[in-house]
């Protein structure tokens, strides 16, 4: 993903058709309740309560394709703050509010979901990459990195 100094977000439209694709569960070209559900069910968080999961699908105001689903994207994103961006996209992977993300889950979720990393993009992103004494991501700094630059470079 590109990012402008003072802009939203660029995402590729190959970026975009994995995150579809990611939650498309069932490949039928519709996000449907299964779909969030089993969406949410990988990420950890397994009783998602009906009520929600209706509210996200009511938002596409009816099927929500590919089309659908990008101009809900981009009404999410239009005036939101990059890092928060970032940050509530961390937040999926840590459903206790810890501050951190299992490093060997989410090296797993890069080599194999959507845009795939290379086990030498993993490794390269890692190094920069803040952690725990305990070998987790801290996807607070690295956010703050991402957005502001690393202060060792200054």
């Amino acid at each position: 993903m590109g990012w402008e100094e003072g802009r939203q977000p660029c995402f590729s439209s190959a970026q975009l058709q994995g995150a579809f694709s990611c939650i498309d569960q069932n490949r039928d070209g519709i996000i449907c309740k299964a779909d969030l559900r089993e969406t949410y069910s990988q990420l950890g968080k397994v009783s998602v309560p009906e009520e929600e999961l209706d509210a996200m699908l009511q938002e596409g105001k009816g099927p929500i394709n590919f089309t659908v689903f990008l101009t809900l994207f981009g009404e999410k994103l239009n005036g939101t703050d990059p890092e928060e961006a970032i940050l509530s996209a961390f937040r999926m992977f840590d459903p206790s509010g810890k501050g951190v993300v299992n490093k060997e889950e989410f090296k797993q979720l890069l080599l194999t979901q959507a845009d795939k990393f290379s086990p030498a993009e993993v490794e390269q992103m890692f190094a920069l990459t803040p952690m725990d004494l305990a070998g987790n991501i801290d996807y607070k700094s690295l956010c703050y990195i991402i957005t502001h630059g690393d202060e060792k470079e200054e």
